[in-house]
């Protein structure tokens, strides 16, 4: 009897591109296996309707960032009884919290990058701000959605451009103004409860941003295996593996990480990593003998509900 699966990708957040892309690559994919039946809708008003109409074995989340990432569908999913991949409700809300999150990294002894935690409902002078944010990170930082994924409206500011970059991010409410760590750039993958690998970047911009993840032109570096000694590579995976388990994630993750000064700072972990062709995961799993088939077929076995 064949499969059904049907693809969730699309949506409202500001990766709604990406999540489309990523849907195509994982569509072309799973095409080329006769005993599925593939569907692809968008969560739009139409979805529980759409999705009792399909009746899917199998939903394949490929959303990214928020409503997508952030539990929202997951619970939908869970009301409707309805196996999916990768995290569940409560691990995916945490994950795609940057505060909530690093507060269990902070407890479960991850280091993490100090920061602050900025209210725009709080009438505080722009001499005030920048003199507290001085005192307890010192220049640079990075300023950053609390919720978003994609390095989405991420910005490092120096002492000059802090307070216009700030305010443009005052349509969320509440951001978070994080110690800038310099350093190499390491992600790590999770599948399952096993480490899958690591990979370094060198991007040509600035840090590894919207444009450098997901446009060619933009010429990020790949570095794979990441030069760094056994133990320093054991580390890191281990503390990949730690976050990813502290989260209770499931199926596939990627954590971000800074080397600097021989010590790994985590950034977060992304519950909903992209599977484009420039997509990070895919190419760790390439480097360990997984096709893109293999990992696909890996993130579907997983897939259950009650997570």
């Amino acid at each position: 009897m064949k499969k059904k699966i049907l693809l969730v990708a699309g949506g409202y957040s500001n990766e709604r591109e990406i999540s489309l892309k990523t849907a195509n690559s994982v569509y072309q994919e799973l095409k080329k296996n006769k005993n599925y039946i593939i569907s692809l809708i968008e969560p739009n008003g139409e979805f529980v309707k759409n999705l009792r109409k399909f009746k899917p074995n199998i939903v394949f989340n490929l959303l990214h960032g928020r409503y997508g990432e952030d539990g929202y569908i997951q619970s939908i999913l869970e009301s409707e009884k309805v196996k999916y991949t990768h995290s569940g409700v409560l691990s995916s809300s945490i994950a795609i919290d940057k505060e909530l999150s690093k507060k269990i990294f902070i407890k479960n002894k991850i280091l993490t990058p100090k920061y602050i935690k900025f209210s725009f409902k709080k009438k505080i002078s722009k001499q005030k701000i920048i003199k507290a944010v001085q005192k307890s990170l010192n220049f640079p930082v990075v300023v950053k959605p609390i919720n978003e994924g994609s390095s989405v409206n991420v910005y490092i500011c120096n002492k000059n451009n802090f307070y216009k970059n700030l305010l443009k991010l005052f349509n969320y409410g509440e951001v978070l103004i994080e110690k800038y760590i310099p350093g190499r750039e390491i992600q790590v993958a999770i599948l399952g409860s096993k480490k899958l690998g690591a990979i370094e970047l060198k991007p040509k911009r600035k840090f590894y941003d919207y444009e450098a993840k997901y446009n060619p032109k933009a010429k990020t570096e790949h570095i794979i295996p990441v030069n760094i000694s056994k133990k320093n590579y054991a580390k890191v995976t281990s503390i990949a593996l730690k976050a990813h388990n502290l989260l209770n994630c499931r199926g596939v993750t990627r954590s971000d990480f800074r080397f600097y000064k021989n010590k790994f700072y985590l950034l977060e972990t992304n519950t909903q990593p992209g599977m484009t062709s420039l997509s990070l995961v895919p190419e760790i799993a390439r480097y360990q003998n997984i096709t893109f088939k293999e990992l696909i077929e890996k993130i579907l076995k997983d897939a259950s509900i009650n997570k």
